[in-house]
């Protein structure tokens, strides 16, 4: 058996936004982008490229942002200080 694998390459443990072979400023989409906020940079392919996986956490993110925003405006409005 003849093992070809290098493993004292700093690229083999390392993050993967790191490696040569990664970003050629190459745009991601957003599964690979989650995944890669999820590891830690670690792993681009984690999510399988599902775009429903995506767009469900893109959806949460939103939602969040939009009802901290509405939260302050209805507590501005009906409690000033």
């Amino acid at each position: 058996m003849n093992n070809d694998l290098d493993f004292k390459s700093p690229e083999l443990f390392g993050s993967v936004v790191f490696r040569p072979d990664f970003n050629s400023f190459k745009t991601i989409n957003a599964s690979q982008a989650w995944s890669l906020f999820f590891t830690g940079g670690r792993e681009d392919k984690k999510l399988d490229s599902n775009p429903r996986i995506s767009l469900f956490f893109t959806s949460i993110l939103l939602v969040l942002g939009v009802s901290g925003f509405a939260r302050a405006v209805i507590i501005q409005t009906f409690f000033p200080a």
